[in-house]
């Protein structure tokens, strides 16, 4: 990966990550300010020791910190990240949080929350809007189904296999298949004629983690990537040639074409090649081992289609039409993280061996500048964004938010002493939750 596609992925990732955390922020801001709650702070990325930017505005200060690793509002008279106590060996002042309703309170803390969902909503219907939806239905996979070696050991699933159910249940389009394969417990297929139903083991998905090949992509033709040095067929082939054909048997896969080459080891073969939107017959010489001395590049699916191999559904919506498609697109996102946090929580899967930190999240951009797929990847952060601070664990959103239910139900809130404790205890814990990820992106990236 060259210089400029990691500066591009970056770029992507700090916009993202901006964009989200400011908004995040935005959300227990605004409340506080309209319950007249004190807001003291208000950063981008944490300001340990000292700011890059600050500037005081009325009664707070705003500023961007040096430590990527979130953002905050301090508010006055809570106990936050900042663990800071002091405030609270006085009597409560009207401006503080702490002197606020119980519900203004819940409001205030659920709002960065709700911000998240409201934004990944609106985020889906902009892009159902502007670039509709397009997508490779299930009617048209066929044999399209390409899957790793590891794959293959681990499910008895081959490359090729019509996939025809999963968990029992069907499914709409390429996208919803891999996700179910990858999340489910059983899958029935389609194998020369033959229905074979296949079970996913429990510890899949944390098995996946340690193969570094795609666990579940889509066929395409052999794709002249580079010619070596000692290739017998420089100045036959070039770069972007598709080969379709060996010997006047149609290859239509790379598999194919490997099939193609074996048969013809050390023998000259007359290839079908696609090369600037025409079809050549080309000499070519197989070596001993059955090789070309190229390289092989993977088609997207655009060439893919182009090539009529199948054809995409592609939907367009008007303004009106948008909302109902990006609720609809907000649900499918929403439930299928539900199903990725569960796998990850649960120890039989190994999910929790893929759980990673911002190396993870930055290397999901594109290494060119894609707007579509950048606000596709915010959107799904903002969900995960969300849906994480709603947990009850002290510290995050979901925490506050749970005492605070505690509150309205028991008619008394837990003593600040108690909610102190408590808040040191879900620091140490998020804490060794980013050891463990950082530690697990430090050993796939740089150690493995």
């Amino acid at each position: 990966m060259s210089l400029t596609e990691i500066l591009v992925m970056g770029a992507q990732f700090f916009l993202s990550l901006s964009i989200l955390i400011v908004l995040h922020e935005l959300g227990h801001f605004i409340p506080a300010k309209l319950f007249k709650t004190k807001v003291e702070k208000f950063y981008l990325f944490f300001d340990v020791k000292f700011s890059l930017v600050k500037k005081k505005i009325g009664e707070t200060v705003y500023g961007i910190g040096w430590l990527p690793l979130g953002g905050y509002v301090k508010i006055a008279g809570m106990i936050d990240e900042s663990m800071d106590t002091k405030q609270l060996e006085k009597d409560p002042e009207p401006w503080e949080f702490r002197s606020k309703p119980a519900w203004q309170r819940l409001i205030i803390m659920l709002g960065g929350v709700s911000v998240n969902f409201v934004l990944a909503w609106v985020i889906y219907i902009g892009m159902s809007f502007f670039w509709g939806e397009k997508y490779l239905p299930k009617e048209e996979i066929g044999d399209l189904l390409q899957v790793s070696d590891f794959v293959t050991q681990k499910t008895g699933l081959q490359t090729g296999d019509e996939i025809i159910s999963i968990d029992g249940k069907s499914f709409d389009n390429f996208q919803q298949m891999r996700e179910g394969i990858l999340l489910g417990k059983e899958v029935e297929i389609l194998r020369n004629g033959e229905t074979i139903t296949l079970q996913i083991p429990k510890d899949f998905i944390g098995d996946l983690v340690d193969d570094k090949q795609l666990p579940f992509t889509y066929q395409s033709p052999l794709v002249v990537a580079e010619i070596a040095g000692d290739s017998p067929n420089i100045g036959q082939l070039k770069k972007e040639d598709i080969i379709l054909a060996v010997n006047g048997t149609p290859t239509k896969y790379f598999n194919d074409t490997k099939k193609a080459l074996d048969a013809n080891k050390g023998k000259q073969i007359i290839a079908t090649v696609y090369r600037n939107k025409k079809r050549l017959q080309i000499p070519l010489q197989v070596n001993q081992k059955g090789m070309l001395g190229v390289s092989a590049a993977h088609l997207d699916f655009k060439d893919v289609e182009r090539l009529g191999y199948f054809k995409l559904s592609t939907k367009q919506y008007s303004l009106a039409e948008s909302f109902s498609a990006g609720t609809r697109v907000f649900k499918d996102r929403f439930a299928s993280f539900g199903k990725q946090l569960k796998a990850l929580v649960t120890p039989s899967t190994g999910a929790y061996k893929s759980l990673g930190s911002f190396i993870s999240i930055a290397k999901i951009f594109d290494t060119n500048w894609n707007w579509e797929r950048f606000w596709s990847i915010t959107a799904f952060l903002s969900i995960m964004l969300g849906v994480l601070n709603l947990l009850p664990i002290p510290a995050l959103d979901g925490g506050h938010a749970m005492f605070l239910v505690y509150e309205l139900v028991a008619g008394r809130k837990p003593s600040d002493k108690f909610l102190g404790y408590a808040q040191t205890l879900g620091i140490v814990l998020l804490i060794s939750l980013f050891v463990f990820a950082f530690g697990n992106d430090i050993y796939r990236n740089f150690v493995r």
